[in-house]
């Protein structure tokens, strides 16, 4: 990648490495200009580019555009991103902040052992100054104690207690009742609370997602908790002691920005020649370690182990999902995606995920997810916004299969046409009979009429006619279903018939709606 990108080619990368590390997801966006916007800003202040005079790597980009992990690479700037600095000058009206957050919310985790997703809305966020940890502590430990007391509903509970939070917070606003906030006009207390609090809750999605890429904190999906990685303990507690929690270079840009793009700062236990080869005694217990070779060596080999881990890891998940044995806790993951309140931390990778291992189980063929994982086989990132969310090879053909949580127009803005694009492009690379299934909560009218009219229109920028089939959750769970209770392993050849199936009922349906009843009906019984 050169040095110097035009924003559109920036854009296009950062979204693929960090698809789900903005501050807020995509599909909570209506205007795509503010989304370009907010991931620029986002790289720049991580220290990965420069915007002036043009958009430019730092060193710490170069790295993260070349490095085979990168976790490391985020771990160091997180670690190093602060408020104040030369890039966030809160105004007046706002809370005085010396704080480098990321750094004090792995101290809470660390400190707490476990923190509850509720509990960083809430509290963590509240660490706008590094002296104040020990009161957000306090704070969470009365609150812990009062949630086991109560005879309220968690959700009351937690409802009541964030509005007495906020009130403390906004004190003055709410004194003057000066309710409007920067992103809407609120004419109420009850109005400006619940726009706060939605807010809060949009930047601790944003924190929680790129603690996740630092590979130190471990994300329980189902708990919504955040805790430190066990083998990445003497990281934490390395970084704990020897980062200094003090911002610097808040008036000095030119130093700040040679200070955030350096990407040898912070230094990691990882730089520490006898603790990297201790990690790596750990991880090759049968090889003897060469302990003359560099620390840049060390790490290389260190990678490559944890590298070769992983895949092993994967490779037996794959085995126990053929074997059908994780079909009850796939189908349990399935009953939350479509909750408006969903358990889960982050819907839209959880949903990416178990897509795919359900694809697995149908079996049949090399079913390869594009999210990214973490060294221990947990979903860590959704897939590439360049690329297909999964990608199924079978013996004679490709099917590849996108989701979304998105709903309504914005379900056919976002995703209608880089479904045909990312079936063009593998039928272009692989030259064979490629498939597409799109799969929803719900199906918007107006993707079934774009999917609808590409099985009569040959477009040679998609590769000819597509044959994508869009499918509402619940129809695709039957199929499953179907193929667990099935006495015998369903193969790719019943797979292939029933898109072969769709192209034949495209012919002859009267519209889209016509086409789109018959298919869900094929679908339902697809093994027959």
């Amino acid at each position: 990648m050169n040095e110097e990108m035009n924003p559109d080619d920036f854009y296009e990368y950062w979204e693929g490495m960090v698809k789900t590390s903005t501050l807020v997801t995509t599909e909570d966006y209506d205007n795509y200009i503010e989304i370009k916007n907010r991931i620029r800003d986002d790289a720049k202040s991580l220290g990965f580019i420069t915007l002036a005079p043009a958009i430019n790597l730092t060193p710490a980009g170069k790295q993260l555009v070349s490095a085979k992990r990168t976790e490391e690479i985020f771990l160091r700037q997180l670690l190093k991103f602060q408020i104040p600095s030369p890039y966030h000058k809160p105004s007046e009206k706002a809370a005085k902040f010396f704080v480098k957050p990321y750094l004090e919310i792995l101290r809470l985790i660390h400190k707490l052992g476990t923190l509850k997703f509720d509990e960083l809305v809430i509290f963590g966020l509240q660490i706008t100054d590094y002296r104040k940890f020990d009161e957000i502590v306090k704070k969470i430990e009365d609150f812990r104690k009062q949630r086991t007391t109560t005879t309220k509903k968690y959700k009351e509970f937690k409802q009541l207690y964030f509005y007495d939070e906020l009130q403390e917070i906004y004190k003055e606003e709410i004194e003057a009742e000066e309710f409007s906030t920067r992103e809407s006009t609120t004419k109420t207390a009850k109005e400006f609370f619940n726009k706060k609090m939605s807010n809060m809750r949009d930047y601790a999605d944003a924190c929680v997602r790129y603690l996740r890429a630092t590979g130190v904190v471990l994300i329980s999906q189902l708990g919504k908790s955040l805790s430190i990685m066990p083998e990445k303990k003497a990281d934490a507690e390395f970084i704990l002691k020897n980062v200094s929690r003090e911002p610097v270079f808040i008036d000095d840009e030119e130093k700040y920005i040679e200070y955030l793009g350096n990407p040898e700062l912070p230094k990691l236990l990882t730089d520490d020649k006898t603790a990297l080869i201790e990690k790596l005694k750990t991880e090759l217990p049968y090889e003897k370690i060469n302990e003359n070779l560099s620390i840049l060596e060390l790490k290389e080999k260190l990678d490559d182990a944890l590298l070769a881990k992983k895949n092993e890891i994967i490779r037996n998940q794959v085995s126990e999902i053929k074997d059908y044995k994780q079909y009850d806790d796939i189908q349990q993951i399935f009953d939350l995606i479509p909750k408006r309140n969903s358990e889960l931390s982050d819907v839209p990778l959880m949903f990416e995920w178990n897509t795919w291992r359900a694809m697995t189980m149908l079996d049949g063929g090399n079913i390869k997810a594009n999210l990214k994982f973490d060294d221990f086989g947990n979903p860590m990132s959704t897939a590439q916004g360049n690329m297909a969310d999964i990608v199924c090879n079978y013996d004679d053909f490709d099917l590849i299969v996108e989701v979304t949580t998105a709903t309504g127009q914005k379900q056919y803005e976002m995703e209608g046409e880089p479904v045909s694009r990312h079936l063009g492009k593998l039928k272009k690379e692989n030259g064979r009979e490629t498939y597409g299934l799109f799969i929803a909560p719900t199906i918007n009218e107006a993707c079934i009429a774009q999917f609808y009219m590409l099985y009569h229109t040959s477009i040679s920028y998609y590769g000819g006619k597509s044959a994508i089939v869009p499918l509402p959750l619940n129809i695709f769970r039957k199929m499953v279903e179907d193929s667990f209770k099935a006495d015998y392993t369903p193969d790719s050849n019943q797979v292939k018939a029933f898109f072969e199936h769709s192209k034949e009922i495209a012919k002859s349906s009267s519209n889209e709606q016509d086409w789109y009843r018959k298919i869900t009906e094929k679908a339902l019984d697809w093994l027959g």
